[in-house]
């Protein structure tokens, strides 16, 4: 089971001024053993949690992740641009 929690509420040892301050600019996935991913990594863990994991899974590793991660950085700073295509109301 995924559990979503907005960053601001979250318990000590994350709720910390540098954590929230990365938590604002990216993605994170806390996994049960305590590692964190943030970014692009973060999001093909939830792709490949969520039943995308084949399609996902090359993508893990040098040079693609590479490419995510430039990819979703270009996506995260330009997030209203994109939502005017990706996220039209019907």
């Amino acid at each position: 089971m995924i559990a979503t929690h907005p960053y601001q509420a979250l318990s000590a040892p994350l709720n910390t001024p540098e954590h929230a301050a990365a938590f604002e600019q990216a993605v994170h996935v806390i996994l049960p053993d305590g590692r964190m991913l943030r970014a692009g990594r973060a999001v093909l863990h939830a792709l490949s949690v969520v039943g995308y994991g084949g399609l996902v899974w090359p993508l893990r590793f040098p040079p693609m992740i590479w490419f995510v991660e430039l990819g979703y950085g270009i996506v995260a700073r330009n997030r209203r641009f994109f939502s005017r295509f990706l996220f039209r109301e019907e």
